[in-house]
């Protein structure tokens, strides 16, 4: 596969991810990704595209075809839904950051009562509890 390997470790290293990391969110596991690094195994068509996804790339830069890669619509870059709305949530409200550092392994429910009970202590909800 060209110099997939050598592609994937580096997109992986620069964006500050672990092997474990990437294998958590890939939902593959940690063994694997090393086998990708080390060209000892190489991903099927599926996972290539979830790898060319995850990182924003197209799958001929991560191939290795070509140096440059085209950049893509930023509806794709994320894996689901919640990613993206997350992520839409962060930039539009940077003052939550804390909070999402805080809450790598909390379950979504608790982040949103969280988050809640921030909003009302700001005065950013009407709240006329008793």
């Amino acid at each position: 596969m060209g110099n997939f390997k050598n592609v994937f470790k580096s997109l992986r290293t620069a964006g500050g991810y672990t092997q474990q990391e990437i294998a958590d969110k890939l939902n593959i596991s940690r063994s694997t990704i090393g086998m990708y690094e080390t060209g000892a195994r190489e991903p099927d068509y599926n996972t290539l595209e979830l790898i060319a996804d995850f990182f924003n790339v197209d799958i001929d830069y991560l191939l290795g075809r070509t140096d440059k890669t085209t950049s893509l619509p930023e509806s794709i870059y994320y894996l689901n839904d919640d990613a993206r709305d997350i992520a839409e949530f962060m930039f539009r409200n940077p003052e939550y950051k804390v909070l999402f550092d805080a809450s790598r392994k909390v379950k979504k429910e608790d982040i949103e009562f969280v988050k809640q009970m921030i909003d009302r202590v700001r005065g950013d909800v009407d709240d006329t509890g008793c």
